[in-house]
């Protein structure tokens, strides 16, 4: 069993809490209702494809499909109509590669005649056979936060050792549909190795690279006999390998390898295996590609950049006080920041079309990194592009979405104004024919003991706070208080052990308008996982949700204590 799951477990009462999504300040749909007649969304600003956009336009669904999009739209009489004065809509956001609602297979055991310089296929980590929908959760709470930040569309990969096994294609929709678009879409792999951690080989990434070469050309070899005996007589029947048979699809260029990828190093020999065997590549998760932009557009690689972007805390460093040492650490530091922000910019100007990986990433910072990544150099049309047109391209599924136009999935993300304003909310999202509705809270000016003067939040006091969970409620208390321009804060919570409570300090606190996050590690099991907290300030209260990455998200809500406002 997974260690972190065996912590979760444990104080499961505690952690289910957890999770929410500041930027658009909505609510998890209660329901969700299915789109099986005819539905008309009218007079709205459509957004059909990055960089066309329709004012005054309609939309026609029939079934779950576009029937129709425009300023001419002839609606039917049995035709349900929406007023789209006031709406946005795009279409709906692919994760080119996600792990929501994924799970490890569990580890195999090891035989008794263990080999570590030779191990089986599947105690090194080496799956290929394997489909990941064996080991996915559609009713994963990870898969409604997502969707409720926009995706519609995710190709799913699995977890495990240097290869894994085979992705797959899913529609972000309702929990009795099938939801899936499309099977053995890629092969999955990685600079890691299952066996490589306890001692056996391949346990380094160039024994990865020697062995991932020997396991193709052994496919190759095999392949190639497979067609020669079945077009002539008087060979021998050729053994069948699960593994090398796995290979067959990629060697006929019909799914690609999909890479993860860390850093440049890691890109540089993924693209060496790449030019040796000329299989597709798809470079799964980067953020350093700067250094090596001559060398994919020459593999023709294509890429799916990391949505996660490092913690901005660096570039609030004070350097007055440190020695030169300290201070270039600091400022190299800081470039190194800055040139991941660059990433995307840098991609769109040398012309490689890309899409996202929300993969170690948290739905909760979307926005806000797409808009980081626009003020460092990505266009508008680039974000959109990168998270609609480019994926479905990527991913081979076009023809089934990725815009806007007839015959195509009904796969929107319908916002309250345009997607990069301030004020922009997901009012709705539909997803495979499913219709997800979102609560939108308005923002109020502040007043009372939550906000001081001319509507500035204050924090700082003592905050009793409340979280409703299937393992039923449970509560504790922030304690905040202002230290120069920085806040500092402990938060009490059911202690995992059993017994009591525990304490912990708030990390990383920060307030942004009416927005607070921050975060904070829970010690149990021997383990210590980090949980974040964001949401929204309203007079003296807050509602918001507690996250913690691999188990999805719950509300909490809190109220301040009276006569704190000053502390």
């Amino acid at each position: 069993m997974n260690p972190k799951l065996k912590v979760f477990s444990g104080f499961l009462f505690f952690l289910f809490f957890l999770s929410y999504n500041p930027l658009w300040s909505q609510s998890d749909p209660t329901g969700e209702r299915r789109v099986t007649g005819t539905y008309a969304i009218k007079n709205a600003t459509i957004t059909t494809s990055p960089g066309n956009t329709i004012s005054g336009a309609t939309i026609l669904i029939k079934n779950g499909l576009i029937e129709a999009v425009g300023t001419n739209v002839r609606i039917p009489n049995e035709a349900q109509i929406i007023d789209g004065d006031s709406l946005y809509i795009y279409p709906g956001f692919i994760d080119g590669a996600s792990s929501a609602g994924v799970s490890k297979p569990a580890d195999p055991e090891r035989p008794s005649n263990f080999d570590p310089s030779n191990p089986p296929d599947e105690n090194a980590g080496i799956t290929p056979w394997r489909n990941v929908l064996d080991n996915f959760d559609f009713k994963n709470s990870q898969i409604s936060d997502w969707r409720k930040s926009g995706f519609t569309v995710a190709q799913i990969i699995p977890d495990g050792g240097m290869l894994p096994g085979k992705a797959a294609v899913v529609v972000l929709g309702g929990n009795a549909s099938t939801n899936i678009l499309a099977q053995n879409t890629a092969l999955n792999a990685k600079f890691r190795s299952v066996g490589g951690g306890r001692g056996a080989y391949p346990g380094t990434q160039l024994g990865i690279m020697a062995k991932f070469r020997d396991l193709y050309k052994n496919a190759e070899y095999s392949a190639q006999h497979q067609r020669l005996f079945a077009s002539n007589s008087g060979l021998n029947r050729p053994e069948m390998n699960k593994t090398l048979q796995a290979f067959y699809p990629v060697i006929d260029k019909g799914i690609p390898i999909m890479f993860e990828v860390s850093n440049d190093l890691e890109i540089r020999r993924a693209l060496s295996l790449q030019k040796e065997n000329g299989f597709r590549l798809v470079l799964v998760g980067v953020t350093e590609a700067d250094m090596v932009i001559n060398e994919i557009k020459a593999a023709n690689a294509q890429v799916l950049l990391s949505m996660k972007l490092p913690d901005d805390k660096i570039t609030k460093a004070k350097t007055e006080d440190l020695s030169d040492e300290m201070k270039a650490r600091t400022n190299r530091a800081k470039e190194a920041y800055e040139n991941i922000l660059k990433q995307a910019g840098l991609l769109e100007k040398a012309g490689i079309p890309f899409g996202f990986t929300s993969m170690g990433g948290k739905n909760s910072d979307l926005m806000k990194n797409l808009k980081l990544m626009v003020e460092n150099g990505l266009s508008e049309n680039g974000v959109l592009a990168a998270l609609t047109t480019n994926p479905a391209n990527i991913l081979g599924i076009s023809k089934f979405t990725g815009t806007i136009e007839k015959g195509k999935l009904a796969n929107l993300v319908i916002f309250t104004e345009p997607i990069f304003s301030e004020e922009a909310h997901i009012k709705h999202v539909v997803a495979d024919g499913y219709i997800f509705d979102y609560e939108i809270k308005t923002k109020k000016a502040g007043k009372g003991n939550g906000n001081g003067e001319n509507g500035a939040v204050q924090i700082a006091g003592e905050w009793d706070y409340t979280s409703d969970t299937p393992a039923g409620s449970s509560d504790g208390l922030m304690s905040i208080k202002k230290e120069g321009d920085s806040y500092k804060g402990n938060i009490t919570y059911s202690n995992p052990s059993g017994s009591g409570t525990a304490t912990s300090e708030m990390k990383n606190i920060s307030i942004s308008g009416n927005s607070l996050t921050f975060s904070f590690e829970v010690a149990a099991g021997g383990m210590s996982l980090e949980v974040t907290v964001a949401g929204d300030i309203n007079d003296d209260q807050f509602s918001g949700t507690m996250s913690l990455a691999d188990f999805g998200s719950y509300p909490l809500n809190a109220t301040k204590k009276p006569n704190q406002s000053k502390r």
